[in-house]
């Protein structure tokens, strides 16, 4: 069968007719985030899963107010802008076109710009690292996302901060040396930093923490129990290791270990004690003081 030109100019027009305006363009950001600071870099790409190939040409519509960047010629599938200013807030779209398709606007990718350069906040769990052991540090930058961290620490006002850690995904270190620690956040490509966070004091404490045990009450009523709490007071992050006597003269059983619990309810008398740990490896503080309870109806125990 003969296809004459006619024909093949009438399925041309009909599968353009077809495919004009009924595939849609998507506007998706490099980044992981949309809140912007002024100065960061950003890139769109205008993706369009039904021309993924073909040789596509591709349209922007930019906000009002802003020009299209010479660095990105307005054909391009991607669009960057370098050091963004306020300018450049607004609602982007994008559209592409081949031989045979023209696909319709993109939904609207917002963009927001903020103009102030946001500032690092670091967080100290405690400001005293007891003896062995560590405190822990959390830096943040509130309302926006995709930071990675760099921590510093000087020895006193005076002196050089020198770098702990750079480019650390994790936002929160345990250190074990008291000094003055600050911290900042960076991201993109190239790298665009937060302000530094204010300096956190941390001190060294020579002595191990005690632990504390209480009692709510000494006597345990027939057939009841009684509730006993363990705590270290001034920090956190805890476990607790539970031991009774019989009495003064005999050994010490370990009744609980490395629970995260801080109550534990009991129902036989005796000497009771407890110990926190923390760590790894564990650190451990010094004992409590020795809690007796009696039972009731049985004899004292022996002090």
């Amino acid at each position: 069968m003969e296809v004459l030109f006619p024909d093949i100019l009438l399925l041309s027009i009909f599968f353009l007719f077809v495919c004009w305006g009924t595939v849609q363009a998507v506007v998706k950001v490099q980044q992981s985030w949309s809140q912007m600071f002024t100065d960061e870099t950003i890139t769109l790409k205008c993706e369009i899963k039904e021309g993924e190939n073909r040789e596509m040409k591709y349209e922007w519509k930019l906000p009002r107010k802003n020009t299209p960047n010479t660095n990105s010629p307005p054909t391009s599938s991607e669009y960057r802008i370098s050091r963004v200013s306020l300018s450049h807030s607004g609602d982007y779209r994008c559209r592409g076109s081949s031989d045979y398709l023209l696909t319709g606007w993109s939904d609207a990718f917002r963009l927001t710009v903020s103009s102030s350069k946001p500032r690092a906040t670091l967080t100290a769990h405690s400001s005293v690292i007891p003896a062995g052991g560590s405190v822990t540090l959390s830096c943040s930058v509130e309302g926006s996302a995709g930071w990675k961290f760099d921590w510093f620490r000087r020895d006193s006002v005076s002196s050089k901060a020198q770098l702990m850690r750079g480019n650390e995904a994790n936002r929160v270190i345990s250190v074990s040396q008291g000094g003055l620690y600050h911290c900042r956040g960076g991201r993109g490509d190239p790298v665009y930093y937060t302000e530094d966070s204010s300096d956190v004091t941390v001190v060294e404490t020579s002595s191990k923490p005690r632990a504390t045990l209480t009692a709510h009450s000494s006597i345990i009523p027939a057939g009841g129990s009684v509730t006993l709490s363990c705590s270290v007071e001034g920090s956190a992050g805890w476990k607790f290791d539970w031991f009774r006597r019989d009495s003064q003269f005999s050994g010490a059983q370990k009744i609980g270990a490395g629970t995260s619990e801080h109550t534990i309810s009991i129902s036989e008398g005796g000497i009771y004690y407890c110990r926190g740990g923390r760590g790894d490896p564990v650190f451990s503080t010094e004992d409590s003081a020795p809690v007796t309870i009696q039972k009731q109806g049985e004899g004292e125990i022996l002090l």
